[in-house]
């Protein structure tokens, strides 16, 4: 009989309630969740894709040393018009103007995480996803608003939520919408030799 080896301690560090559902989703139970505290300032003239990129390692450094041995996961996703980053909503005015200005158009998604492993390479992977939502009615516009949905949501809203009877079209991951693209992580976790078992 194949001895089956032992995973090490999976960290996720990251405060996303979405993402521990999504790698419980996938049979992951982290032994630790931790958060990473770091300036997420973007750089002036800083492309979302090298933004995002960014945060995931930066937010890996932070635990690398102290939990040297352990699989530590981090991640970091963004809603971008082009070129411009849409803020986490924080209040209702900046959740209007986001909402406002994804009405009607395409938008892209992206998440980068970084897998951190004391037996391999940093691996740090970016997916984009594209997502366009429906021109909003006011009315429509107005019961989102009121529903709460957006509260600390890139770009103003949830797709696991209401949000999803606006969505007229999505290509890419749903995951990495939600703020984990599942199917990568997973062939980066295979990569690593983590052992998926539901014992």
């Amino acid at each position: 009989m194949n001895k089956i080896k032992l995973n090490k301690q999976f960290i996720l560090a990251s405060g996303s309630k979405r993402r521990l559902e999504l790698l419980n989703q996938i049979s992951i139970k982290p032994d630790l969740v931790l958060i990473p505290d770091i300036n997420e300032t973007n750089y002036s003239q800083e492309l979302p894709l090298n933004y995002v990129k960014r945060m995931s390692v930066e937010k890996n450094k932070v635990f690398q040393t102290k939990y040297s041995q352990s699989i530590i996961l981090t991640a970091d996703t963004v809603v971008s018009l082009g070129r411009r980053i849409l803020p986490k909503t924080i209040n209702l005015k900046m959740a209007k103007e986001c909402l406002q200005l994804i009405s009607g158009r395409r938008h892209k998604v992206l998440t980068s995480f970084a897998l951190y492993s004391p037996d391999f390479p940093l691996k740090v992977k970016t997916i984009k996803s594209t997502v366009k939502f429906k021109r909003l009615h006011p009315d429509e516009l107005d019961y989102y608003l009121k529903s709460k949905e957006w509260e600390g949501k890139a770009g103003g809203y949830a797709i696991q939520g209401i949000a999803a009877s606006y969505i007229n079209f999505l290509s890419g991951s749903y995951s990495n919408v939600v703020g984990l693209p599942l199917a990568e992580l997973y062939r980066s976790l295979l990569s690593i030799g983590y052992n998926f078992n539901n014992d």
